[in-house]
């Protein structure tokens, strides 16, 4: 296995990560309902182009198309007994992009929920998660994948199902949850609780963080949130291009480049080390947050109250940490959703 992902970790002061893959593809063709992993054998070219714009626009590291890649996922378009190809196909494109660049690029395996809830509260059962995981991240490191990269969990059940899935395929990994909740994810986790969640596995993650969510305020709340637990485990902030709008039809987010170029400041002096952007990020977001990064110095890390004033506010009055806070019994039966 290739090595460049930690390469990049341990000799860069900050490293700038893709954006969105649902959002740019919509933007080449791919229709609302469609499986984006489909496309990694029917439209390769488009695939490597999405990873190519990522580079392009400064990104030491992106995300294979392989985020509704388990089977379970892929069962909804009845291809579930297409994982191993889809997975590895997404990665060996990845390589190939990747490979061909002046630089180092990582590239990371991308490996999204199941979709389903794990027992006691759902069905689904912990071997068969880890089974499912298993096999996803079996594939994504035949195709040549850097590091796999767990994002938009909202369980820590499904989270520690991927966790042992990923020792059995011994890769490192990466992992993020979505804090869309007033700050918790939908199953009632705080950025405290991830921080203490990720020490506990006899593997961890080589770096930890939030993706997605309600915006770019509201994830360096959380991103604080994860600092703030003293982790000396890199931290990673995947934020969303603004907030998400409905005009003629589509969904649009309203976060400009410029912004998006304060935010990725913004996370660097929160304590985060690897910056991406999440839904709605396309290239030229990310070129304004690699210039961003490179030309301005680290600064203090800001006040909640600078966050709002730079980049808007907070869509909850708190993010579910302060004492005597508990909203996750009422979210314990909500079933996750796919981003894009």
């Amino acid at each position: 296995m290739s090595n460049s992902f930690q390469e990049l970790l341990d000799s860069r002061d900050v490293l700038l990560a893709d954006g969105a893959t649902g959002t740019n593809l919509f933007n080449m063709g791919l229709q609302s309902g469609d499986a984006p992993e489909l496309w990694n054998t029917d439209a390769p070219d488009k695939i490597k182009a999405l990873y190519q714009g990522s580079v392009d626009a400064g990104s030491d590291l992106f995300l294979t198309n392989s985020f509704g890649g388990t089977a379970a996922r892929l069962k909804l378009h009845d291809a579930q007994g297409r994982v191993r190809e889809l997975n590895r196909i997404a990665a060996e494109l990845g390589r190939e992009v990747a490979d061909k660049a002046e630089r180092k690029i990582a590239v990371a395996g991308s490996v999204g929920p199941t979709g389903e809830i794990m027992q006691p509260v759902g069905e689904l059962s912990h071997a068969l998660a880890v089974e499912m995981f298993h096999e996803q991240a079996d594939a994504l490191k035949e195709g040549g994948v850097d590091v796999l990269w767990l994002e938009t969990i909202s369980a820590p059940e499904e989270f520690a199902a991927a966790a042992e899935a990923f020792k059995l395929v011994d890769i490192p990994w990466c992992g993020t949850m979505s804090f869309d909740t007033a700050g918790r994810t939908m199953m009632g986790v705080t950025s405290a609780d991830l921080a203490k969640l990720v020490e506990e596995f006899d593997t961890p993650p080589l770096a930890f963080g939030a993706n997605c969510g309600t915006g770019a305020s509201d994830i360096l709340r959380t991103v604080l949130g994860f600092a703030a637990q003293g982790t000396e485990r890199p931290i990673i902030s995947k934020g969303n291009a603004g907030i998400p709008k409905y005009v003629d039809g589509h969904i649009h987010y309203d976060g400009t480049p410029d912004l998006m170029g304060e935010y990725a400041v913004l996370a660097r002096d929160s304590g985060a080390k690897i910056i991406g952007g999440c839904c709605g990020t396309m290239p030229d977001h990310l070129r304004k947050m690699r210039e961003a990064l490179d030309s301005r110095p680290r600064g203090e890390r800001p006040t909640l109250e600078h966050i709002v004033e730079l980049l808007g506010p907070f869509s909850s009055a708190n993010d579910g940490t302060e004492e005597g806070s508990d909203a996750s019994a009422e979210r314990r039966g909500r079933r996750g959703r796919r981003r894009s």
